[in-house]
């Protein structure tokens, strides 16, 4: 299934890119896939290679200190029942509790490493290694649907827009995301019975050399020419392929008019279709909003840097930014301090379990330049203006507010691009309290399903991901509509 999603979304990116006219040029879809793809290197698999060194290192301590498996024996009748086929003692029980634990607190990248964790081990359990298991689809759920205790990220962009009482997006974000992983552990275990999601056998593969060193040896055991036939390539397609390629050769053919024709070809086409005073709104919105929140952040520097005194925090704050603060170090303080007085050889064991974190990282960067590469490509097109605007006439009818739909799509595919939405609707000076709030609580509910599956899967070579992306969907959709429902309810 992700093979046509991926490639819908690449003909979609640059189609519409071509029909706007961003193909080429200034802010084109190329570069941007180009920095997609360098930014799925240098800006996410390198750091997190550091990241995972840490925390394997960190898990391996807890593993020695028998911290881990005391967890995983208070939490067990929960676990049998989420992940039946997982042995109690197996190690990769404790690392899912880790990564999940680490999700409730916020504590964002840092539950990457121990979610991998937790895929090497689950993986081991695998009797398909192609092909993800039931637990994995589960566990990966979990992630998906992303119960969280601390929105901290969400209320760091309402005080950055300069939006008061930040704090009131705590329980409505703990509701949804509650409801968001009911809802993914339900669809997992639902899913898992259907037929077109049973597991399938491995392919087996040829090894690459394997061929030529058998012809070798024929060739070295007979006197006699051989004749070596090239394999010949069939291009016979049926009924539907062939609909599909000429669709994609007209669409191209009319991008490719509109690029090196007179630019009047383009703009009339806008025009008369109405999307030119789309994307010019989409556009002016944009900047308007980069300009606020760099105006807001000047202002907070000029503040801080004139005043004498900081202004004492609310109690709330105080404790939730210490309790923030002290999560990471209460985890050292209890891996090193226990595993120390247990006579472990803390720094022989960190550097052991942090050996394998560099070749994991080396393992997805294939599988990040891919999917961020065309992600960016759909995110710079103006496929999701577009779609905005075709779908308002329905959402205004469902009651959900057609500001959100461009941050709803691009969440569960990028968290980046969903950071940009999200600060552009906090500082638009024409939306209410309630759109704001709601797109903070809509942010904090839900997680970025394709880099999820994408890093997860990758770290581990799963091919088939079966169920895996309709339950992470379904989370998605569950977390947003209960974010647009309690917005309503407490802000509306």
């Amino acid at each position: 299934m992700l093979n046509y999603i991926w490639a819908t979304l690449l003909f979609v990116g640059l189609i519409v890119a071509g029909l706007i006219g961003r193909v080429s040029g200034e802010a084109s879809v190329i570069d941007a896939a180009m920095k997609g793809a360098e930014k799925a290197v240098m800006g996410i698999a390198l750091p997190l290679a550091g990241m995972m060194m840490f925390w394997l290192g960190v898990l391996r301590l807890l593993e020695k200190a028998g911290v881990l498996e005391a967890v995983v024996r208070l939490l067990s009748p929960l676990l049998r029942r989420l992940f039946p086929d997982v042995p109690t003692g197996h190690p990769a029980m404790s690392a899912m509790v880790m990564n999940l634990s680490a999700n409730m607190l916020g504590l964002s990248n840092n539950a990457t490493p121990l979610g991998l964790k937790a895929m090497g081990h689950l993986q081991e359990l695998n009797p398909h290694k192609q092909s993800a298991s039931n637990a994995m689809v589960t566990f990966l759920a979990l992630n998906t649907g992303a119960f969280t205790l601390i929105p901290m990220s969400a209320m760091n962009f309402l005080n950055a827009a300069g939006i008061r009482n930040s704090y009131q997006v705590i329980v409505p974000t703990i509701l949804a995301t509650a409801c968001a992983s009911i809802g993914a552990v339900m669809a997992a275990k639902s899913f898992q019975r259907l037929p077109q999601f049973t597991p399938q056998p491995d392919e087996v593969e040829t090894p690459p050399d394997a061929a030529a060193t058998a012809s070798a040896a024929a060739t070295a055991t007979t006197t006699a020419p051989v004749s070596v036939e090239m394999p010949k390539t069939s291009f016979r397609f049926s009924s539907k392929a062939r609909v599909w390629l000429m669709v994609l050769t007209v669409l191209f053919i009319g991008v490719s008019a509109l690029e090196l024709g007179p630019p009047v070809w383009r703009k009339t086409v806008l025009e008369k279709s109405g999307l030119a005073s789309v994307i010019a709104k989409s556009e002016q919105r944009k900047k308007d909003a980069e300009a606020t929140l760099l105006q807001k952040k000047e202002e907070a520097k000029a503040a801080a840097a004139t005043a004498v005194t900081k202004p004492e925090p609310p109690a709330w704050r105080r404790v939730m930014d210490g309790a923030s603060g002290l999560a990471i170090p209460a985890i050292l303080i209890l891996a090193v301090g226990v595993a120390w007085a247990r006579g472990v050889r803390v720094y022989e064991e960190f550097v052991d379990g942090a050996k394998e974190g560099f070749a994991v990282a080396v393992r997805i960067m294939p599988y990040l330049v891919a999917m961020l590469a065309v992600l960016a490509i759909l995110r710079e097109s103006g496929a999701f203006q577009l779609l905005e605007y075709a779908l308002a006439p329905m959402l205004n009818f469902l009651g959900f507010p057609v500001e959100l739909l461009s941050l709803a799509l691009m969440r569960p595919l990028s968290g980046s691009g969903a950071q940009g939405i999200l600060n552009e609707i906090l500082t638009r000076p024409d939306l209410s309290e309630m759109v704001k709030f709601t797109a903070a609580i809509l942010y904090g509910s839900t997680e970025t399903t394709f880099y999820v599956l994408t890093v997860y899967f990758g770290s581990v070579g799963i091919r088939r991901f079966r169920h895996a992306l309709m339950a992470g969907l379904t989370a998605d959709f569950i977390g947003m509509v209960a974010a647009v429902a309690f917005g309503r309810l407490l802000f509306g």
